[in-house]
């Protein structure tokens, strides 16, 4: 394989390469907001309908219980039939079950069409590395991956604002019809622009050289040596290693802070510091700017270094760690009351979430070409885990109403991954 240092770059001024990831960038875009528009949506949705605050906080969860099922079937899928169908169809899928949420009329209904969401949602994430993975050469895929997750960051904190501005115009039923249709809509969008490289009709053949010469994996380089994903035993032995297992721990622990942010954070800022609803509208946003800055940073970074030399375990592995100990500072809020320290706290946890996100190019790096799909559903699976146990336990946490232990709780899962990272993953080169 070579390195883009021996590789020129392509003259012409269009690179597809780029679409790509602008498509990926609003997917994502799409995902989040239908993920996090539930929890905008709870307090006058559960008064209309009677939920009570444990039936909330299973809603709540819902999306991690089948998300995280089919986080290795989806894999299996992807490697099967690549990423324009299956994303299509987890698009169009998930948006569909968001603009049904717009009838419920009970806990039951409700409970089916969350676990609907997650159901669809499941091949995303292992979707956005194999497009990246196909499209961009490797000193390239940080700075890439990076770009596509910090839009769950930059989406939230844009969207959080106008996502309350729509309930509050034509309340919780609007906001699932709209959010649902946007996605619906994109979801052909979607398949009418993408596909692999080789099969693209816009991409020139001199980027299509350089992709491919700086090492972006292409299906012809899938031979009998490296069949397509098979779920075998000795395959699965390779989806195990140490050095993978150390990354499967370290999505847990990073996705375990996301959670936090994307269930309970609103509920923190009104019911333990009594902000307002439309104050927390704007307050709630801060966090996922700081959080979008971290994963621009740690991609940015992560490449430079890299490409001035420095071996792939200092170049990937130093925002990841420095950002999943920054998270510790989330437990400075227990020590203020003031709402402008207390947010300052939260961005520089989230800060570093952000700086930590950058996780999928372990993925790359680490798991068999052939397996890519299949790893990627693994790894996400671990980060899936997190959406059905950080608001379950945080849930029981603050049950006497006080959030101190529950940061505490956030805390120690950072310190957790970041250990896992140091001692676990290790020098980043495959196993035989």
């Amino acid at each position: 394989m070579n390195t883009l240092q021996n590789v020129e770059q392509p003259k012409n001024k269009f690179k597809m390469r780029y679409l790509i990831l602008a498509l990926v960038f609003v997917n994502i875009v799409i995902n989040y907001m239908d993920r996090t528009n539930v929890s905008i949506a709870m307090p006058e949705l559960a008064k209309e309908i009677g939920l009570t605050t444990v039936q909330q906080g299973l809603i709540f969860s819902a999306f991690g219980w089948i998300y995280a099922a089919m986080q290795v079937p989806g894999g299996i899928l992807l490697d099967k039939f690549g990423s324009r169908i299956m994303y299509f169809i987890s698009l169009f899928g998930w948006s569909l079950m968001t603009l049904f949420q717009a009838g419920i009329h009970n806990f039951s209904h409700f409970l089916g069409l969350r676990l609907g969401v997650g159901f669809f949602e499941s091949p995303v994430m292992p979707a956005n590395n194999r497009a990246i993975s196909y499209w961009f050469p490797e000193n390239e895929r940080g700075t890439a991956i990076g770009i596509y997750s910090s839009a769950q960051f930059l989406g939230l904190a844009f969207s959080m604002p106008i996502l309350y501005a729509i309930h509050n115009s034509i309340g919780w039923r609007g906001l699932f019809i709209v959010t649902g249709a946007i996605g619906i809509i994109w979801s052909f969008v979607w398949y009418i622009i993408y596909s692999d490289p080789q099969k693209n009709k816009w991409v020139s053949q001199s980027e299509l050289i350089y992709i491919k010469d700086g090492g972006a994996i292409f299906e012809e380089e899938i031979t009998d040596e490296k069949p397509k994903a098979k779920l075998t035993r000795e395959n699965l032995k390779k989806l195990f290693t140490k050095k993978l297992i150390g990354i499967y721990l370290g999505q847990f622990a990073i996705s375990g802070t996301f959670w936090f942010f994307l269930t309970w954070f609103p509920s923190y800022l009104t019911e333990e510091k009594g902000l307002s609803l439309s104050k927390t509208g704007f307050l709630s946003s801060i966090p996922y700017l700081a959080a979008f800055v971290g994963v621009i940073l740690a991609g940015y970074v992560s490449d430079k270094l890299s490409k001035k030399g420095f071996s792939k375990s200092m170049s990937r592995k130093i925002p990841v760690i420095t950002g999943l100990l920054l998270t510790l500072l989330i437990m400075g809020a227990n020590y203020t009351s003031n709402p402008y320290l207390i947010i300052t706290f939260m961005s520089i946890a989230f800060f570093g979430n952000g700086l930590a996100t950058i996780t999928w190019v372990f993925v790359t790096l680490l798991a068999p070409d052939n397996l890519l799909g299949l790893a990627g559903g693994i790894f996400n699976l671990c980060g899936a885990l997190s959406s059905i146990v950080i608001p379950i336990v945080i849930g029981f946490l603050v049950a006497n109403g006080n959030f101190s232990s529950a940061l505490v709780f956030i805390a120690g899962i950072a310190l957790l991954g970041a250990c896992s990272y140091i001692f676990v993953v290790g020098n980043l080169e495959k196993d035989n």
